[in-house]
């Protein structure tokens, strides 16, 4: 039987998630949105582009919740977007009864899926989404470290006139400007990247991965970021439906690992058919230590600002 994806939230993210998943044919998809006859077009409109790029799957647009009925893995974009100069933290109450109400329904039938949080603030939408959901912990992921590495990874070929392909990294911590940067994890081909990138250098493009998503925002002037998110979110949906065991930076809700409780952070794990197989515990430094307990200070606030139902 072929794997089954749920989309919920046919916008720019949901829609292009959708095109990568076809394009990879990774399994049939099911884009949901509350607009009528946007899903349905879109998804009508994608599959019909299936004869001239050689992809075979189904793709349904809808909106209701019994076309989602036992997916493997559902994808969770709907919410507001972030509009300029407004932070994820502002976004907070708009999205939260969004988030509740679509992982209800989609809980009761999917039972057995992965839940994979796209919308903003990341780290708070999934902790309330493992909360409404009550799937257990390896079964509810954030995606925000994938989209922050590919940001930082990209820079940091720029700035070294080599290709992304070769360049390694790792970061920790709540998405965006909570992230906790690791360069002593980054390497290209191996070789530590302040071989090829001065420190001064290093902590600027630091500082823009963490502005990353305010940098488009800012130049799109009416909409946020799309291809850079659906692109981190169908790499992980790949991992989880090909069972590929990945070692990749995402938001889990740790018990313990580095020191914390209770919240969800961005880490690195082990992610395949089950969802997060394993956090990684990587030695940190006291500095690294020090910027970690900054950001997840940072998250908890987040979570305490949730109405007092979803806490």
């Amino acid at each position: 039987m072929r794997k089954k994806v749920t989309i919920i939230g046919a916008g720019f993210v949901g829609s292009t998630c959708a095109h990568w998943i076809a394009a990879k044919e990774l399994a049939d998809v099911v884009l949901v949105d509350i607009v009528e006859g946007i899903p349905q077009g879109k998804g009508l409109d994608l599959l019909e582009a299936g004869p001239i790029e050689g992809f075979d799957i189904n793709i349904v647009g809808t909106n209701r919740y019994d076309e989602t009925a036992n997916s493997d893995v559902v994808i969770l974009t709907s919410g507001a977007p972030r509009k300029p100069g407004m932070s994820r933290e502002d976004l907070l109450k708009i999205n939260a009864d969004i988030t509740a109400s679509n992982i209800q329904q989609v809980a009761k039938v999917s039972p057995n899926s992965v839940i994979i949080i796209v919308n903003n603030p990341m780290d708070t939408m999934a902790y309330l989404a493992h909360k409404v959901s009550g799937f257990p912990r390896e079964r509810v992921l954030g995606q925000g470290g994938v989209l922050d590495t590919a940001r930082y990874r990209t820079f940091i070929a720029e700035a070294a006139g080599v290709s992304v392909e070769d360049v390694q990294a790792m970061l920790m911590g709540g998405h965006g400007d909570e992230m906790v940067p690791l360069p002593r994890y980054t390497t290209i081909s191996g070789i530590p990247v302040t071989e090829f990138i001065p420190q001064d250098k290093l902590n600027s493009i630091i500082e823009r991965t963490k502005k990353g998503g305010g940098e488009i925002v800012g130049l799109l002037k009416t909409g946020s970021a799309y291809y850079a998110p659906a692109s981190a979110t169908v790499q992980m949906v790949e991992a989880i439906i090909k069972d590929k065991k990945r070692v990749l930076p995402a938001s889990v809700l740790l018990q313990g690992e580095y020191g914390l409780q209770g919240l969800f952070f961005g880490v690195p794990i082990k992610l395949g058919a089950r969802g997060m197989e394993q956090v990684i515990e990587l030695p940190l430094t006291d500095e690294e230590k020090a910027l970690a307990a900054r950001s997840a200070a940072l998250v908890k606030d987040s979570i305490a600002a949730l109405p007092e139902q979803y806490r």
